[in-house]
């Protein structure tokens, strides 16, 4: 499984898109000019779901490369070869997570303020949306094919957009960050749980398509 969960950290890290870099940066930096110590917040949110979207990219590409046959001639059961691309999904998490401190950081410098909600709500979103986007996305990728996930995702894409547009123009920052901190670890278990039946799930596509 190792072999397997490294191939698809450096599958995630060769699939990123240039262009995708660019448009996700200049995005980051509007948020960051407009929105005051609220800019940690929102470009957590930004990375977040670009992360997400990035894995899904990253494992569309063993779609169409037919990874699928290579993966029935190799010594790996359903619960190694589907866990492996679960587990990768958790490791990536690294980059959300040095990226919503590095974006808080920045924010509490340049505006000289720290505030602890903000940087706890930056967190637990920079966790839970990748988790979230990946453990929807997935089972439809081994029970209806990488299109369909990819359709998902940018649909997904809509309300998380409008969540972003929410904050950028200011209404009730405080009050929502706070109630949305409140629910963090209640929301946090849901995505736990919420993940392993997705990977469930996805076992029994990947058993179904052999």
């Amino acid at each position: 499984m190792k072999g397997l969960i490294y191939k698809d950290i450096t599958l995630f890290f060769k699939c990123i898109d240039k262009k995708l870099v660019l448009i996700v940066v200049g995005a980051i930096i509007l948020l960051m000019a407009n929105t005051g110590v609220y800019a940690g917040l929102l470009a957590s949110v930004m990375l977040a779901m670009t992360i997400g979207m990035q894995n899904i990219m990253s494992f569309a590409s063993d779609e169409k490369a037919s990874w699928k046959k290579y993966q029935l001639a190799m010594p790996a059961n359903a619960v190694s070869v589907v866990a492996g691309k679960y587990i990768s999904v958790i490791c990536t998490l690294a980059v959300s997570i040095g990226g919503s401190i590095l974006f808080n950081l920045l924010s509490s410098i340049a505006f000289r303020k720290f505030d602890v909600t903000v940087w706890g709500v930056s967190v637990t979103a920079s966790l839970i949306v990748p988790l979230l986007w990946t453990g929807i996305c997935l089972p439809l990728t081994y029970w209806f094919g990488f299109r369909s996930a990819q359709t998902m995702g940018l649909i997904a894409v809509i309300p998380m957009s409008y969540f972003v547009k929410y904050f950028e123009d200011g209404v009730g920052f405080s009050a929502m960050t706070s109630s949305i901190l409140s629910y963090a670890a209640v929301a946090g278990i849901a995505v736990i749980v919420f993940f392993i039946i997705s990977m469930i799930i996805s076992m029994a596509g990947y058993n179904r398509k052999k």
